[in-house]
């Protein structure tokens, strides 16, 4: 890993503090909101309570009202007055007043709205000798007119909301820390596996490609560790298949490259421009040989590695089929055979890849070339491709060894040509393809055919 990634991965937030800021936020968001509304009904209702007990206290001396010879008058002395509206936290101002806003009895210059309309009562907050004061009016028409103030500070009021405030907020913070002391350690908990994981994969060796074993605490860790083993298992796939073709490649290019070295320096010897035609010649014929057989090592490393997935398109056979044959035709006229093709009417298409059916009519058609006979035919019927030569064909008992890699049968080994990798590759491509490969006598007589089916699309 560069210092800058290690910089930013030190700098990241880790994955724990992560998960418990996106469940505490919102938790702790929600209930502040379902605190204040909480707070704000229980203010209401309090409220309602404190009022409705200074209303009672202006019914209380609104009873104590009465007329007389003077006119209206208070019944209660200063003494009962302040039994009647005592109060052990709050000071409580009271006035009776006559039509006009005259005092009767109580304190001068106590004053607040009058109620509207037909009601009886009204609360309201009122100033009085610079003291904020809760108030209600209470107002008496018939027989006699008069209205009484009750007004009160608001300490307990206040108190009262404090308090609330105080033992709602309290508990749940407490909750809320219990809660994430909670969810951080069952976080940490379920989160230790794939520090594991990553421990186990840090002190890993780059050559060792085994699985990794996996904790299944979660569906998601089992997941991951699945994910990582199913890139170990393709990567040493990969290796494994660049190191079969690299040692395939020092091991066969060995003889031929060893050869054209002996013709160059027996060429070299000689004085005689006869003799280095002739040599050039051969070292041309190794040369071209030698890049057959990398082309068909490439060709079956491509194979290898072609199980992780290949693109798939609408392919025409009939015109892959003409292609080669067009790709071929010089070559088989060099050698006299008479390359050709039927059934190429009508136009047959499936989903394949085309540089698999075209690797597999190369390798079909180089072998026919080789070891066919005089004759050979791309042949196709319905979804099946085949190349059909008249040469001395392949016993059934050698055609699944013909298959496996550097397996060939008794004309190969006759002639020195090839390196047994053509129907390996033919055998690899089929199984890429999904498609059958088959082999069959061409006519009662003898000969080859090597036939490919496509499945159902």
């Amino acid at each position: 890993m560069s210092e800058a990634a290690r910089v930013t991965a030190a700098n990241a937030p880790s994955l724990t503090a992560r998960v418990l800021r996106h469940v505490l936020l919102p938790l702790a968001l929600t209930w502040l909101v379902g605190t204040a509304v909480a707070l704000v009904i229980a203010n209401y209702f309090t409220e309602q309570a404190f009022d409705r007990a200074m209303l009672d206290d202006a019914y209380s001396v609104s009873a104590n009202v009465q007329a007389g010879e003077r006119g209206i008058e208070l019944l209660l002395s200063p003494r009962e007055v302040t039994t009647v509206l005592f109060d052990q936290t709050e000071a409580v101002y009271f006035a009776v007043l006559r039509p006009d806003g005259s005092l009767l009895a109580g304190h001068a210059g106590l004053q607040a709205p009058m109620p509207d309309g037909g009601e009886r009562y009204r609360f309201s907050d009122v100033s009085y000798q610079g003291k904020q004061l809760r108030a209600v009016v209470l107002r008496h028409e018939t027989p006699d007119a008069y209205h009484v103030v009750i007004a009160q500070t608001t300490r307990a009021r206040t108190a009262m909301l404090e308090r609330l405030l105080v033992y709602s907020l309290a508990p749940q913070c407490v909750l809320l820390l219990v809660l994430a002391t909670w969810l951080w350690r069952g976080i940490e908990r379920d989160l230790r596996p794939l520090g594991g994981l990553q421990r186990a994969l840090d002190r890993r060796d780059a050559q060792d490609l085994s699985p990794v074993v996996v904790a299944h605490t979660s569906r998601e860790l089992e997941r991951l560790g699945d994910a990582v083993n199913a890139l170990f298992e393709r990567l040493g796939h990969s290796v494994r298949a660049q190191r079969e073709f690299a040692g395939n490649v020092a091991h066969e290019l060995r003889t031929p490259l060893a050869g054209i070295r002996a013709l160059a320096e027996y060429g070299l010897a000689q004085s005689t421009p006869a003799v280095w035609r002739e040599q050039l010649e051969r070292i041309a014929a190794s040369q071209a040989r030698a890049s057959h057989l990398v082309d068909q090592l490439l060709g079956l490393a491509l194979a290898d590695e072609g199980h992780a997935g290949l693109p798939r398109e609408p392919l025409r056979l009939d015109q892959l089929a003409e292609q080669a044959v067009l790709r071929h035709l010089a070559r088989a006229d060099a050698r006299g055979v008479d390359l050709g093709a039927r059934g190429l009417d009508d136009a047959v298409t499936v989903q394949a890849n085309a540089a698999l059916v075209e690797g597999v009519l190369d390798n079909l058609i180089d072998n026919a070339l080789r070891y066919g006979g005089r004759t050979i035919t791309i042949e196709l019927a319905g979804r099946t491709l085949g190349v059909v030569d008249d040469g001395p064909g392949i016993p059934p008992e050698l055609q699944r060894d013909l298959t496996q890699r550097w397996s060939q049968g008794p004309a190969g080994h006759m002639l020195g040509q090839g390196a047994g990798l053509g129907l390996a590759i033919v055998a690899r491509y089929a199984k890429l393809l999904g498609a059958e490969l088959m082999f069959a006598k061409a006519t009662d007589e003898g000969g080859l055919r090597v036939s490919l089916a496509f499945g159902p699309d």
